[in-house]
């Protein structure tokens, strides 16, 4: 079965069925739309995919955070050939189907924001769910800025390239919209050099209260929008000592928290979500918002947040043709019966563990390795030139990258200077799984190293 297989390049890359298909995208899909894997999907099992002329991946990219609960998983599938025997589609403003509600109901059960009752509100990706949430955010405190982070991601909407950090995401755009303020995420790895970590969290603190004096005062400020841990950024993980600190001033200034956990939800932290971690510091934040693996590949979002928040909104600011779609609905539901079924937050505890020993055996081995860091299956890998300068160093990322494929396995780059190597595999790999695709980076950086 292809879901037990071992990586195994047969061919050239791209081998010339692959070759075919490509050449047939660059003529018939924007160039700005990259793909620098020389590969094209036949199929793909738990987190391994075979490509069209018969080579075996191991992917540990998993659609970029999508397939915590791997591909073709056969109770899904099963779930939405349910569905789609008696409707693909009711639009929630004109009919409602009960998908629907138990999906909210089950988001309500399971998501960590501030307050005993909760309601849950469906968009389609990612970014549609941040701009969403920030509507809400406005309309519910009636203020008009927010504050978001270096280093951050939140999608490629208006708003949300203007939430973004790195502006290569919206080169040209501009004019951004207005009301959008940045202070400095605690890349604890790259603080002041001679800080200890609490130094640190302070000194990084003092610059987030800085932008109420620089930027917008406190009482304009709707909400602090931030990634639990960082995607594009570079897999950064926000202290727990610095979200508390979060979490102080926002009920001091009467400011909403949200957590993007777009990327970092649904087991993948080896909790639901990483504010499971912050709802046991006692720094819950008042909205989540999810994506990505919610339903295994099918596009849907999500926006959770106490009955108080969504009941103190304007009417008609949210909603959508799509929004909560029959078939995503019944898949998510199925992800996460899987996810609790199967002990997904445990396994990925495990693999998080022998990642951790063994990328951090990497860092004593090899001058080039500056950082390892992460939550969970989160886990970055962070390349530099000199361990003593941090010269941050991309070009042994597309090296490995480029080498790691052309051995069978799918690896990415972030961060940004792109001298990350992310780590996102599916959490249902296997140990020998695991192993392999260890075997195939550490030659790698040997290599290269």
């Amino acid at each position: 079965m292809l879901k037990e297989a071992l990586p195994k390049v047969i061919t050239n890359l791209p081998g010339p069925k692959a070759k075919a298909i490509i050449d047939r995208r660059n003529e018939a899909v924007p160039n700005a739309i990259r793909c620098i894997y020389p590969l094209v999907i036949n199929r793909g099992e738990g987190a391994m995919l075979e490509d069209v002329d018969g080579n075996i991946f191991l992917d540990w990219v998993g659609g970029v955070g999508v397939l915590n609960v791997g591909y073709s998983q056969p109770d899904m599938i099963e779930a939405v050939k349910n569905q789609a025997d008696k409707y693909f589609h009711a639009m929630m403003n004109i009919v409602t189907h009960e998908g629907y509600i138990a999906l909210a109901e089950k988001m309500n059960e399971i998501v960590p924001v501030k307050g005993d009752k909760k309601k849950t509100m469906f968009a389609n990706s990612g970014a549609e769910a941040d701009e969403n949430a920030v509507k809400v955010a406005k309309s519910y405190t009636k203020r008009p800025n927010i504050i978001v982070f270096s280093g951050a991601f939140h999608g490629r909407t208006a708003l949300t390239m203007t939430m973004t950090s790195k502006k290569a995401y919206s080169a040209g755009l501009g004019p951004y919209p207005d009301g959008v303020y940045r202070a400095e995420f605690p890349y604890v790895y790259r603080s002041p050099k001679g800080f200890t970590e609490e130094e640190a969290i302070g000194y990084y603190i003092e610059r987030l209260k800085s932008v109420f004096e620089e930027c917008s005062p406190a009482e304009y400020v709707a909400a602090i929008v931030l990634e639990p841990v960082q995607g594009e950024g570079g897999f950064v993980p926000a202290p727990i000592e610095w979200v508390k600190a979060v979490r102080k001033i926002c009920d001091e200034k009467g400011i909403l928290l949200v957590a993007d956990e777009v990327q970092c939800g649904f087991g993948r932290s080896g909790k639901f979500f990483v504010s499971n971690y912050w709802m046991e510091a006692g720094c819950a934040p008042d909205i989540i918002t999810s994506a990505k693996s919610i339903a295994g590949g099918l596009p849907i979002s999500a926006i959770t947040a106490r009955k108080e928040i969504f009941d103190g909104i304007t009417p008609g600011i949210i909603g959508g043709t799509y929004n909560g779609n029959a078939l995503a609905c019944a898949s998510a539901l199925e992800v996460i019966k899987i996810i609790e079924r199967d002990h997904l937050c445990d396994r990925a505890k495990d693999i998080s563990e022998k990642c951790f020993a063994r990328f951090n055996q990497w860092k004593e081995k090899f001058e080039v390795i500056g950082d390892v860091r992460g939550i969970g299956v989160m886990l970055g890998i962070e390349f530099v030139k000199n361990k003593e300068t941090k010269e941050p160093n991309s070009e042994i990322v597309n090296q490995l990258i480029q080498e790691c494929v052309s051995k069978g396995l799918i690896i990415e780059g972030a961060g940004t200077n792109h001298n990350v190597v992310r780590f996102l595999s599916p959490l249902v790999l296997t140990d020998e799984q695991l192993e392999a695709g260890f075997t195939i980076l550490e030659n790698a950086i040997k290599k290269f190293a």
